[in-house]
């Protein structure tokens, strides 16, 4: 009877340790990632891709849902994580110039001190933080000003994304009636 009890028991601790853990729920602030070379996913895809990218950022999208933004739940004067969730990070697979200072390829988080009429970004060698929480001035690597613009249209998801030009790159970023644009140069 013990040794019956023994392999109920032993079959009951099996079955519920092997058991699936259930997924997370649909994150409310989906992460995504945009290339330098915008088209570089697809470019690859088709087998015509002769270099890496030269940059890409991964950031969550927090959605705007009826709330007042800057200086709402985004405060003028303090840290914002860049996004949702996670911080922003940006990975640089050439070095580059920002504000002409030289950044060597690798990987950084990016930051913003956001005001009415400019932001303070931020990029820091401090990698994989959650939010701002654990955000250390010893860690910045640059900080530059970049000129606030209004949108026409309300942009209900946070976005960035490269835009080439003819020296660069910037990296938009837009969220609300607000529009910014970091210059990145080769």
């Amino acid at each position: 009877m013990k040794s019956v009890k023994f392999l109920v028991a032993l079959l009951f601790i099996s079955v519920t340790s092997f058991a699936q853990q259930k997924p997370t729920e649909l994150d409310k602030s989906p992460m995504d990632m945009s290339y330098w070379p915008s088209n570089y996913p697809i470019t690859k895809l088709n087998g015509k891709v002769k270099d890496q990218p030269i940059a890409r950022v991964i950031y969550g999208r927090p959605q705007k849902n009826n709330r007042v933004i800057f200086d709402g739940i985004v405060k003028y004067g303090e840290m914002w994580r860049l996004g949702a969730n996670e911080a922003t990070e940006i990975e640089f697979l050439k070095n580059v110039k920002i504000n002409n200072k030289s950044i060597t390829k690798g990987r950084y988080t990016l930051y913003c001190i956001p005001y009415a009429d400019k932001w303070t970004i931020v990029v820091s060698k401090d990698n994989y933080s959650w939010g701002n929480y654990s955000y250390n001035p010893k860690n910045d690597v640059l900080r530059i000003d970049i000129k606030v613009e209004k949108n026409t249209e309300t942009v209900e998801a946070f976005t960035a994304y490269f835009d080439e030009n003819k020296t660069g790159a910037n990296l938009v970023f837009m969220w609300d009636d607000v529009k910014t644009q970091l210059p990145i140069l080769l």
